[in-house]
């Protein structure tokens, strides 16, 4: 019972203290401290057991510490170069230029529709989701100021274009897509049909509510605030060509596909080739680039320091009792397999605030008991990569604090709701609406 009440209590205590601005840096390993008590852990090193085989049991320390140094390892050059990118792409006038050609031919009511595209367009492509946020900020801020929108939906506009209906959708390369194939033997493409459907409803949807969210915000008479960091161009300033300006874009996305054999490695080498295309876009603004380059790297440790916090958490989180027995709870749902496998998912993806982590921790567990009970491979993946895309989206997931804090400079009170109702309430919709077609056909 008691660990029950450390694990709610700590997921509860840590999105307060996120909503409430409270470092992620700090927030993190107090909440995390909180199950860690609650759920029995030695707190240090020193303390643990030793277990039978001659390995120290877990402790709260080392647990966070490993989920944290982990996320650092494996993405820090993305975050460096994604970040820098988004700051020469702003700092080259190629955002401005695009931005501008934008609402000049097709008027400012596209630009929340850009936003979301050009993010959809890149993860789609694989992008990971975590850089595309940096590398379409720069181009969202000039659509939302030449349209004169509110730039609080900013985060919103690039977590529905990335985070729904193009990242657990059939095709995607995104890891959320992919974590359930080697667990099922099934395919990107598995249940492509049904992913259709509620790929198109989900892309329907959450436009209609951020969409009208912005027109309301507006006619209450909102408008976008121009910031001292922002990157500011007259009217008759001389911008970057259109088709040129999109290039480093389309650099990025071209290299990525081409050299998808490297595995992560292809986005190190796609965004590196987009920071240079940018830099060859922007030359003439080349003496600017060494400070242009330092807030990027700046931004990049803010932004995945944040991340690994949350992930630090999870560590924790899974380690808990009351984590074990709430999967086994959900595993004995009675009814339909994938209406279990959905609430497992979505639950252990909440608590760890992460969609491919709580896959990682589920499927293993999970999937042989889901296979045995009769659930169909495809359907049991598609409804895994959808679900997971639900509660992860809580305050306190990390793609959510980096996007609204360090991407976006918002706080989780003037930007979540609008990142709630596309990345928590689009998907779990959606996975309501696959349940039912899959019981129809």
């Amino acid at each position: 019972m008691l660990s029950w009440i450390g694990l709610i209590g700590g997921l509860a205590l840590l999105i307060w203290m996120t909503v409430r601005g409270i470092n992620i840096l700090i927030a993190g390993p107090v909440a995390a401290l909180v199950v860690a008590l609650t759920a029995g852990l030695p707190l240090l090193p020193p303390l643990a057991a030793m277990l039978p085989d001659g390995t120290a049991a877990p402790d709260f320390a080392t647990s966070y510490m490993a989920g944290f140094s982990s996320f650092l390892a494996d993405w820090f050059l993305m975050f460096l170069l994604g970040a820098i990118f988004g700051e020469v792409m702003a700092a080259s006038g190629a955002a401005a230029s695009v931005a501008r050609f934008i609402t000049q031919k097709l008027g400012s009511k596209y630009a929340l529709a850009a936003t979301v595209l050009a993010c959809a367009v890149l993860t789609y492509g694989g992008v990971s989701v975590f850089i595309v946020a940096f590398s379409v900020y720069g181009l969202a801020v000039e659509l939302f100021r030449e349209a004169n929108l509110p730039r609080r939906f900013i985060p919103g506009a690039l977590a529905f274009g990335s985070v729904t209906f193009t990242m657990t959708s059939a095709g995607s390369p995104e890891i959320q897509n992919l974590i359930p194939m080697p667990y099922l033997g099934t395919t990107a493409y598995a249940a492509w049909e049904v992913s259709m459907v509620v790929a198109l409803f989900m892309a329907t949807l959450g436009y209609i509510f951020i969409s009208r969210m912005v027109k309301n915000a507006v006619l209450a008479g909102e408008g976008f605030d121009t910031r001292e960091s922002d990157e500011r161009f007259e009217i008759d300033t001389t911008l970057p060509s259109p088709l040129l300006a999109i290039s480093p874009l389309a650099g990025v996305l071209g290299v990525f596909l081409v050299s998808q054999s490297l595995g992560k490695w292809a986005l190190v080498l796609a965004l590196g080739s987009g920071v240079a295309l940018a830099c060859m876009v922007g030359w003439s603004e080349r003496g600017r680039f060494a400070a242009t380059f330092s807030r990027g790297a700046t931004g990049a440790v803010v932004a995945i320091t944040n991340t690994c916090a949350v992930v630090g958490f999870g560590s924790v989180a899974k380690l808990s009792p009351a984590f074990m027995q709430a999967l086994d709870a959900v595993q004995a749902i009675p009814g339909s397999p994938l209406i279990g496998a959905a609430i497992a998912v979505t639950v252990i993806a909440g608590l760890t605030g992460s969609a491919s982590g709580g896959q990682t921790i589920a499927l293993p567990l999970i999937a042989p008991h889901y296979l045995d009970a009769g659930a169909d491979p495809q359907e049991l993946h598609r409804i895994v990569a959808i679900a997971s895309g639900a509660l992860d989206s809580l305050p306190h997931n990390g793609y959510v604090v980096t996007t609204i804090r360090a991407v976006c400079g918002e706080t989780h009170q003037a930007a979540y709701k609008a990142v709630a109702a596309t990345t928590v309430v689009v998907p779990a919709l959606g996975t309501i609406l696959a349940l039912v077609l899959f019981s129809i056909f």
